[in-house]
């Protein structure tokens, strides 16, 4: 038990000494929440838009107040026909168009959306957000009305309600998703250069010698990563919560077990990799093109596993912060029981026993 502890306070003794990876683990979630959280965010604000009145009426000018009073909607400019307010979009002077019709304050209707569809999601976001502008004011200005039963008749009622979002927030989204790539990477990266380490100093020796088992000399590596993780998970939390205003809805004792769960395997598989790698440098190569790609682009941070080509769900499906990130959205922002993500646990748990049990097989008890 001595040479146990004695393993992980030099493992932990290095770990501190080295800046540069107190940088790296505790400067890299900080920038990371704060440029997704407040400079790489879908939100919609402030969106350059341009309207075209042939003829403007009282309900014309509430709707366009409305629109120019929201946060949403920055109005630059007016224009007399629809053409000249598409060239104010093709000269990148407007983003949308919104085009009202002569009658539109009688027939409550005669409403054309003209917008720079470059980016698909955000330009449905733009109309989406403008209909729904739109048609509050109609329905307002039918309840002030004293017809108001024939122009409700004549106007389509819209009546939409957000769960969990209603403010439809990125960070929202964003928060669970970071939390999934930063763990995995500061985690595996980390922990994938612990043996090579040794490899590459020529301590080896040492380990393989002691009466230490190869089983204890990896969990004592992992333990100064695995309370360096908990405290890069909290500092997370921490900011979610009162620097993005990311509700935690669910319990926090379940949030932070599955977590350390998916902490557990992002060291085995650091582990394991550093077990492959013969070098400090091999390893971050391996670490880098193992996880940086198919966390971001297949695990459902940035785009819908539901939406991709049938190989790339496959591939998709061993994935392992795909089913963390869907169980934190489902915890964070749902908040739902364990109940609920207990298939998203199982599959993280069946992932780690696999990898630490590979990781342990493919520990060299002797030098080559």
């Amino acid at each position: 038990m001595k040479q146990f502890v004695s393993f992980i306070i030099k493992e932990a003794k290095h770990i501190l000494r080295d800046k540069r990876t107190m940088l790296i683990l505790f400067g890299m979630p900080v920038v990371m929440m704060l440029l997704f959280g407040f400079a790489i965010t879908t939100d919609v604000k402030n969106v350059r838009t341009v309207v075209v009145t042939s003829q403007v009426d009282h309900l014309t000018q509430q709707a366009v107040g409305r629109l120019a009073a929201s946060e949403y909607f920055n109005i630059v400019a007016t224009a007399p026909t629809p053409q000249e307010a598409e060239g104010l979009i093709r000269s990148q002077k407007a983003d949308l168009a919104i085009v009202f019709d002569t009658d539109f304050a009688s027939k409550r209707g005669g409403v054309q959306f003209i917008v720079d569809s470059s980016d698909p999601n955000m330009a449905q976001q733009w109309t989406t957000y403008a209909q729904a502008i739109i048609q509050q004011e109609l329905l307002a200005s039918a309840r002030n009305n004293s017809q108001s039963s024939i122009l409700n008749s004549q106007s389509p009622k819209v009546n939409t309600k957000m769960l969990y979002n209603p403010q439809m927030k990125s960070a929202y989204n964003f928060v669970p998703a970071i939390m999934g790539m930063l763990l995995m990477l500061i985690c595996a990266m980390m922990t994938s250069i612990s043996i090579v380490r040794e490899k590459e100093k020529g301590t080896m020796e040492v380990l393989l010698v002691s009466p230490v088992r190869p089983l204890m000399v990896i969990i004592a590596k992992a333990i100064p990563y695995l309370v360096l993780a908990f405290a890069v998970l909290i500092v997370i939390l921490l900011m979610a919560r009162f620097v993005l205003q990311v509700p935690l809805e669910g319990s926090l004792f379940w949030i932070l077990a599955v977590s350390v769960l998916y902490i557990l395997l992002a060291l085995s598989l650091g582990l394991l990799i550093s077990n492959v790698a013969q070098t400090q440098l091999v390893a971050l190569l391996m670490s880098a093109m193992l996880l940086l790609m198919p966390v971001v682009m297949l695990s459902g941070m940035l785009f819908p596993v539901e939406s991709m080509p049938t190989i790339l769900r496959w591939i998709a499906a061993v994935v392992p912060p795909r089913y963390y990130i869907a169980a934190m959205r489902k915890l964070m922002i749902m908040g739902v029981g364990i109940g609920d993500v207990l298939q998203e646990v199982l599959v993280l748990a069946g992932m780690t026993v696999f990898l630490l049990t590979v990781a342990l097989k493919t520990f060299k008890d002797r030098l080559e």
